[in-house]
């Protein structure tokens, strides 16, 4: 089974650091790539962020294409990070999955080398089979379909076909890879490959911004970012705020807000909680913070790319031991705390253990931000990603 951790080739010279595979001959690269996702940015997201990421370190080697929903029912085509990016026509959203009947018609005749499918996107799994396209097909899978049971008996039987059908399959952490039934059949061509980020963004100078967000709610600052879903597990951290001496800054949006609203008034915290909605520039709020909570509950939550971006700002985080990537990314004892999921108690126990020990504090904030520069940089990850094209053509 691979895992990512292919060897860099280069040439053994005394004192000389090995190139990476990336700055390999033009005529050993692959021609093309054409990578299939659900939307990309503007459109936020864990699976769209690292996609931007990938294509802004593989379009400067060689024509890179993109194809995702767009809003409406029009198609729009533009160049961003370098690729060509085309919006294809959606009439509407099922279960998450973005309805696109043309998908098929736009990958048929196409003749990229390589095509990259994020999944899970049931329908553009049909969509490459149905189109005939000859490229070598690459799968990241981001994380199992979970529920949607009747939805779910017609579709899983393409998405298997799919993976079947696929050369190399990228996943994003030994733990998920180890606990996923959908990709138990597959493992031999399994590669982990974790998911990175750009951490000098984290680490740019924002002072002034910083300075505001203190004015405004205090220096003693918890953070929490994500969708307001229930996987999130937010109503477990709203709870543990009871006994919390600090103030929490909730940035997100989703279906539960008016849930966790109430909640918030419910046990009489509205004075150290603070529901900010949807926020477009992070990185001031991490600098401004004293930690990140991920209270996830369940393994929906496949990776939390959120705490790489607080590692990379460098604070600790404190999230949940379930049966995904999360516990991988930010490690108990080094780079924060993690606990137990569904139990607040645990929760509030960590917060107050980062707040009241300042040493404890810093030192998992410089471990973290070593981490998220050393093992999870976009430019690592882009490397890895392209070692697997390699093998397969």
């Amino acid at each position: 089974m691979g895992n990512g951790n292919v060897e860099e080739v280069a040439e053994t010279v005394p004192n000389r650091k090995p190139e990476s595979t990336m700055d390999c001959p033009k005529e050993l690269r692959p021609t093309s790539v054409l990578h299939i996702g659900k939307y990309y940015p503007p459109h936020t997201g864990g699976i769209e962020t690292h996609l931007k990421y990938l294509v802004s370190h593989q379009s400067p080697l060689m024509p890179v294409e993109v194809v995702v929903a767009n809003d409406g029912i029009g198609t729009r085509t533009e160049i961003l990070d370098g690729a060509n990016i085309t919006r294809i026509p959606t009439f509407g959203t099922i279960a998450s999955q973005p309805l696109c009947p043309t998908l098929p018609w736009n990958l048929a005749g196409r003749s990229e080398a390589i095509v990259h499918l994020h999944v899970p996107n049931p329908w553009a799994a049909q969509s490459y089979l149905l189109s005939g396209h000859k490229g070598k097909l690459i799968v990241t899978h981001h994380a199992d379909t979970l529920g949607r049971r009747h939805l779910r008996k017609l579709t899983d039987p393409f998405v298997r076909s799919a993976m079947k059908r696929a050369a190399a399959i990228i996943v994003t952490s030994k733990r998920y890879l180890e606990s996923s039934e959908e990709l138990g059949a597959f493992q031999e061509k399994c590669h982990v490959i974790p998911l990175g980020i750009d951490g000098e963004a984290f680490r740019a100078e924002v002072s002034d911004a910083v300075s505001r967000i203190h004015a405004k709610y205090g220096s003693r600052l918890i953070l929490a970012v994500g969708r307001l879903v229930a996987y999130k597990g937010f109503e477990y951290l709203l709870e543990a705020m009871q006994g919390i001496d600090a103030t929490l800054l909730l940035i997100g949006t989703g279906p539960m807000d008016g849930h966790l609203q109430s909640i918030v008034e419910k046990l009489g915290i509205g004075n150290k909680v603070h529901m900010l909605g949807y926020v477009q520039d992070l990185v001031p709020y991490y600098r401004a913070a004293l930690m990140l909570v991920l209270p996830s509950v369940s393994r929906a939550e496949s990776f939390g790319m959120v705490q790489l971006e607080a590692m990379a700002a460098g604070i600790p985080v404190v999230n949940t031991d379930i049966e995904c990537g999360v516990p991988e990314v930010s490690v108990h004892g080094v780079t924060g705390i993690t606990v137990p999921p569904k139990d607040a108690g645990a929760l509030a126990g960590a917060i107050k253990t980062l707040l009241e020990n300042p040493e404890l504090h810093a030192k998992y904030g410089r471990t973290g931000m070593l981490r998220a520069n050393e093992e999870f940089s976009a430019r690592r990850m882009a490397e890895r990603t392209f070692d697997v094209y390699l093998s397969v053509l």
